[in-house]
């Protein structure tokens, strides 16, 4: 696996239909399209093509909310050790996590920014991305797939392989 994309937890929506960031208006999959590691626009029901393409996506909690801000802090410390195992167990190139907040809660880096991150787990490198949820409306689409896209060129070349893996 190249890249590991780690939301904050599900939705209702995305809890309602077992599929990663599918509330309407969440800008997850247009990010990841524009940014070049999609070659199509997916839809969350979709998301099962993503091993093939060398990518995955999990989240830090497992427990649906319908904000991320309901999470306590140690519910998302405890994500954060599980996705120490994850990573451990599954060894992906990158683990993007999507929200810098729930990152430095996660990890306990206070000082933590978007983007590349010098933290690592095992030989995974990090990298820190804006959260794409609709309620995050300070951040544009375009400025999303930006970052998404600094990311893709850090990747480099992302071979497509199946990998089927279902995490």
């Amino acid at each position: 696996m190249q890249v590991l994309f780690c939301g904050i937890n599900p939705g209702l929506v995305s809890a309602a239909t077992g599929h990663h960031f599918a509330r309407p208006g969440n800008r997850f999959w247009p990010a990841l399209h524009l940014s070049g590691f999609t070659p199509t626009l997916l839809r969350p029901d979709e998301q099962a093509v993503l091993p093939s393409l060398g990518l995955g996506v999990t989240n830090l909690v497992a427990r649906a909310s319908a904000r991320a801000a309901e999470l306590t802090a140690e519910e998302l410390a405890a994500g954060g050790r599980r996705l120490r195992e994850l990573t451990e167990r599954v060894r992906p190139r990158w683990l993007a996590v999507v929200g810098v907040t729930a990152y430095r809660v996660a990890f306990a880096e206070p000082k933590a920014a978007i983007g590349r991150n010098e933290r690592r787990l095992g030989d995974t490198r990090i990298w820190v991305l804006l959260n794409p949820s609709g309620l995050n409306a300070h951040w544009t689409l375009p400025a999303m797939a930006e970052e998404f896209g600094r990311l893709r060129a850090e990747a480099g070349s992302l071979e497509p392989r199946a990998v089927g893996l279902d995490i």
